[in-house]
């Protein structure tokens, strides 16, 4: 019965372990010229439609940034950016802790960036990759995991 029991919850840590090594949870974003948290993204995963970003709130208030993405040139422009879907698509690699092949939208300008999201140091940050054409060419970010 008592090694049952420790079977079990080895079994449920290596679980717990496993699901913080996916960038599925809420995530702080930091702003690349102040350092400072920008804003909170709740990352979801459906079978279907893979991975799926979304503003949650504003951790900085800057009154000369609009609050809608007015550059945006898809069905998001002139939409509000809380609420507003960042992330879309992306799968697992085989056997690798990367997600590629979805987008990610900068509110800021309203370009569309290829993505790839590595989680690190455990599965408590998050690097965020946005490029165009070959992954060399882009920026990282990295997200602090808050849940």
């Amino acid at each position: 019965m008592i090694k049952t029991i420790l079977t079990l919850s080895a079994g449920l840590l290596s679980l717990a372990a496993h699901a913080q090594m996916s960038p599925v949870g809420l995530w702080r974003s930091i702003d690349d010229e102040s350092k400072q948290p920008k804003a909170e993204i709740r990352i979801t995963q459906t079978a279907s439609a893979g991975l799926s970003g979304v503003v949650e709130r504003a951790l900085q208030n800057n009154p000369n940034t609009d609050p809608n993405c007015n550059l945006c040139t898809d069905d998001r422009k002139d939409k509000p950016k809380i609420g507003m879907e960042i992330i879309r698509g992306g799968q697992q690699g085989d056997g690798k802790a990367v997600w590629e092949g979805g987008k990610i939208l900068d509110p800021e300008n309203g370009k569309n960036y290829s993505l790839r999201l590595t989680p690190i140091d455990g599965g408590k940050k998050l690097e965020v990759r946005g490029y165009i054409g070959a992954p060399m060419l882009g920026r990282t970010q990295t997200w602090i995991r808050v849940q």
